[in-house]
């Protein structure tokens, strides 16, 4: 299938009606990087409501919650770059990701989350993750490292420990959110 949407090194689409003279389809924009907006998103309400782009030039990202607003990020560069052991960096209304990362010989933590799914990708490091039922029976263990990726159902106790020689970066995506938005622990919470 033939496809005449020019593409950009970071897009972002928005539902807006605009006509592109060399595009087919008319119902999405394409922003590219660095976001300059158009004409008629000048006002007021377009300024303070804008889409976020995010590092589509080299430079560090500023480590902030951008929910529930459109945002672009480079995620693996995002999450290995934050130094805290929690960061909200998008909190929707149905959806959370958080930016982590694990000293080493240090854990998450034994946690379970009734009525929330979570997603947690590794981008750097290794670890072990436990889970299980019971939070006296963790029945499930498996090793993880870079590019992998855990599901955690909802009800499910879980731990992951970083069994490596230098910090664990995690993102995690929760659904429905799970922590406040705007949350950033600098270190892990006493238990």
């Amino acid at each position: 299938m033939h496809n005449n949407h020019r593409t950009y090194a970071c897009p972002f689409f928005s539902n807006a009606s605009r006509y592109d003279e060399d595009s087919l389809y008319d119902g999405y924009r394409t922003y590219q990087c660095p976001y300059i907006p158009f004409e008629d998103e000048l006002d007021d309400y377009s300024r303070s409501n804008s889409p976020q782009m995010q590092n589509c030039n080299e430079g560090p990202i500023a480590l902030k919650d951008y929910g529930p607003r459109p945002y672009v990020v480079n995620i693996n560069e995002a999450t290995i770059q934050n130094k805290n052991f929690r960061t909200a960096l998008w909190t929707g209304e149905h959806l959370q990701v958080t930016l982590m990362s694990i000293n080493v010989g240090d854990d998450i933590g034994l946690e379970i989350h009734p009525d929330v799914d979570q997603f947690i990708r590794v981008e750097q490091g290794q670890g072990m993750v436990k889970m299980g039922k019971n939070k006296n029976r963790l029945d499930f263990q498996a090793m993880v490292q870079d590019e992998y990726a855990i599901m955690i159902p909802a009800g499910t106790w879980h731990n992951i420990m970083n069994t490596g020689n230098e910090p664990l970066k995690v993102y995690s995506i929760y659904a429905p959110p799970h922590h406040p938005r705007g949350t950033v622990q600098v270190t892990k919470p006493a238990e």
